[in-house]
């Protein structure tokens, strides 16, 4: 992810690099409630101009996903008719848990821009010790979210190892899309 200074200094208070949010819905962090609440698309990437609203709403649903607000991040996530939009949405069904749900999401996404880092950092993240029914990240040539929503499924009910694989998985996925849609909603690439 790109350094939180390089951020509005609006989303960048509200960034928090080194939280991994769980795999399921998780207790919203109170302490961020009012900083999220006051985040609006026509301000919160100040001083930098919105060129895309579609992308600094996802921004916003994925602030509010990160800090484990299901039910906020799916308002927003839902009305927007976008790829990056219905990848958010797909994310947070993924925590909810909803899986049948996340996967019709992914479906509407199709193909996406992260999909190939996604895919270098997840067989980055698979150790020797993993456990075998995660092995599959380290030799997959395509990201496939239909497949991580299964394991992350297995992983609830799983070993710790497999969580915190699936818990890190879970948060480079959510950096990556979260510095592409704010880099298309400043019009930065």
């Amino acid at each position: 992810m790109t350094a939180t200074s390089t951020f509005a200094p609006a989303i960048a208070e509200v960034l928090v690099p080194d939280l991994l949010p769980p795999l399921g819905p998780g207790t919203p962090n109170e302490g961020f409630h009012a900083k999220l609440k006051n985040l609006q698309i026509d301000t919160a990437f100040a001083p930098q101009a919105v060129r895309d609203r579609d992308m600094a709403a996802c921004c916003l649903a994925g602030l509010w996903l990160l800090h484990g607000y299901l039910d906020e991040s799916h308002k927003i996530s839902q009305e927007i008719e976008t790829t990056s939009g219905s990848y958010w949405h797909g994310l947070m069904h993924r925590r909810e848990p909803d899986y049948g749900n996340s996967k019709y999401w992914f479906r509407r996404v199709g193909p996406h821009t992260v999909f190939d880092v996604l895919c270098k950092d997840a067989k980055a993240l698979v150790g020797p010790d993993a456990p075998s029914v995660s092995r599959f990240l380290a030799t997959q040539t395509t990201w496939d979210p239909a497949v991580f929503i299964d394991l992350c499924a297995t992983a609830v009910k799983g070993p710790e190892p497999l969580v915190k694989l699936c818990r890190q998985v879970q948060h480079s996925e959510w950096r990556l899309l979260f510095d592409y849609c704010y880099r298309k909603a400043i019009g930065a690439g």
